[in-house]
């Protein structure tokens, strides 16, 4: 039987070193973070560019799909971008006919955005690339690693966003 110490994600990953905190070693983990990004996402920049469209516009897309009727306020939050950033990304898929905007239930200030049925499928033809690839590096690393890497990715979100990121879970099971 091998050594857990010595069990590899692939011939070329080696497991992290007790000495995971020196500066090789992280390192290392901020190639990897930056190399599979990278990668990750360009399996959807051919549909963007199809569509005149850029990763800014797929992160938007991704979180209305979420969660039906967000605020342009709380996608703010999501995305952490400016105002104006976020207002021309949404001029740009409402133009596009990707998103409807409606009026707030309570507030009718508010500005509730859902994906058309075009938006939906382009979210869902994005989504699926992106499936495909996190999927097969899921199967490759395993249960164990995956949750691993949820948490190290966790470990990266300052404590004042943390309560975005599970909110966000929390209100897709509630459904």
């Amino acid at each position: 039987m091998t050594d857990p110490s010595e069990r590899t994600v692939s011939s070329r990953t080696p497991t992290a070193s007790p000495m995971f905190l020196r500066e090789e070693e992280v390192r290392r983990g901020m190639e990897l973070l930056y190399f599979g990004y990278t990668r990750l996402t360009k399996a959807i920049d051919e549909g963007l560019a199809r569509q005149g469209l850029g990763r800014a516009h797929h992160r938007a897309l991704y979180f209305i799909a979420r969660e039906p009727d967000l605020t342009v306020s709380h996608l703010l939050r999501l995305l952490a971008i400016t105002k104006q950033s976020l207002g021309r990304v949404l001029t740009e898929l409402h133009k596009r006919g990707l998103i409807e905007t409606r009026p707030g239930t309570v507030d009718r200030r508010q500005k509730l955005l859902r994906l058309t049925e075009e938006g939906r499928a382009l979210e869902g033809e994005l989504f699926d690339a992106l499936r495909v690839r996190l999927s097969s590096a899921y199967a490759a690393a395993g249960q164990e690693d995956v949750t691993g890497f949820w948490r190290v990715l966790e470990g990266l979100v300052p404590e004042e966003d943390r309560e975005l990121v599970s909110d966000l879970g929390e209100r897709l099971r509630e459904r």
